[in-house]
């Protein structure tokens, strides 16, 4: 059997090095790798790929883009889409694009496997052995993974109770100085007046704050997609904020095998500024490893943001959780 050309696209050194590590090294594949959507279609219009596994969510041309570029330019090649966005829309979307099937991340290895055979990419009789060597991923990288599936399947369950479709962004994972923090805040505020609901969670030692901000002009926007009219404001918030933050926090733990007790959910500031947000804070966040998802709802002027601020000590641990991903 000849080898098959096979292109893998994502943005994600980690979930590159975990889909290299599924094709067993018995397969004659003839393995590439992409971080972008751009570069990705530059390959495929030299010719000669066969298979695709693409990412959704990635910078310089997303997954819906080189979808649409495929087909606009009429490029063949077997789109297999491997996202954490799982959002039921988006896999109609993808399909509908011209992909050929949907696994989710962090895609299991056997399925992917499966999905391969069942396109007629290898032969089933091929034995699923041996492992590619696929190199180190640094902690960001590798945390920023983690964090962008358990971003996924928190707007997958946001997307069904609001009825909406969420826009996923890359997760940012920095480690900030509470000087730094004041500006990654200010930038999520862009001038505008905030509510933030704060909810501290530990558990294996990890611990920190996960901080949901919400625009206060779009408040009323966010109450009537959720149907609030016979409830507090505040209540919404802290009702929306209790679902995004235990879906983020669940999906987390899932992957590197902790189980989070939360604390109570409560309101830091309400029509406050973002200098009085960290005035009211500044010792809880003098040095935190933060994650900055910012979600948007599409047909909707509405954009939330969610930090979760590990405390310093939190790092170290959370590295030896990452160390089977990254090695």
């Amino acid at each position: 059997m000849s080898a098959v050309s096979l292109l893998i696209c994502d943005d994600s050194s980690l979930a590159r090095k975990q889909l290299l590590r599924a094709l067993p090294a018995e397969w004659p594949l003839d393995i590439s790798q992409a971080a972008s959507g751009r570069e990705a279609l530059e390959r495929i219009r030299e010719g000669d790929i066969d298979v695709l596994l693409l990412d959704l969510t990635m910078p310089d041309m997303d997954g819906y883009g080189l979808l649409a570029a495929l087909r606009h330019e009429q490029l063949e090649c077997k789109v297999i889409v491997i996202s954490a966005d799982v959002q039921e829309e988006a896999v109609r979307r993808v399909l509908e694009l011209g992909a050929l099937a949907f696994i989710r991340k962090p895609a299991d290895p056997v399925h992917l496997q499966q999905t391969l055979a069942g396109l007629g990419v290898v032969g089933s009789e091929l034995p699923a052995l041996g492992e590619r060597n696929a190199g180190p991923v640094a902690f960001r990288d590798a945390f920023r993974e983690v964090v962008n599936v358990a971003m996924g399947r928190a707007a997958a369950l946001l997307a069904k109770v609001l009825g909406v479709f969420v826009q996923l962004p890359i997760p940012n994972v920095n480690i900030l100085e509470v000087g730094e923090l004041h500006m990654a805040l200010a930038d999520a505020a862009q001038g505008d007046k905030l509510s933030a609901v704060c909810q501290g969670y530990i558990g294996g030692g990890i611990a920190g704050e996960a901080l949901l901000i919400f625009h206060d002009s779009e408040i009323a926007d966010m109450a009537r997609l959720m149907r609030a009219d016979d409830y507090l404001e505040l209540e919404m918030l802290l009702d929306l904020s209790s679902l995004l933050i235990s879906a983020c926090l669940s999906g987390i733990a899932d992957q590197i095998d902790v189980v989070f007790s939360q604390g109570h959910p409560q309101v830091l500031g309400q029509h406050a500024s973002i200098d009085e947000l960290i005035r009211l804070n500044r010792k809880r966040w003098k040095n935190t490893l933060a994650v900055e998802i910012s979600y948007s709802l599409e047909g909707h002027d509405i954009h939330f943001d969610l930090l979760l601020l590990f405390t310093e000590d939190s790092v170290e641990l959370l590295s030896r959780k990452l160390v089977p991903l990254m090695s």
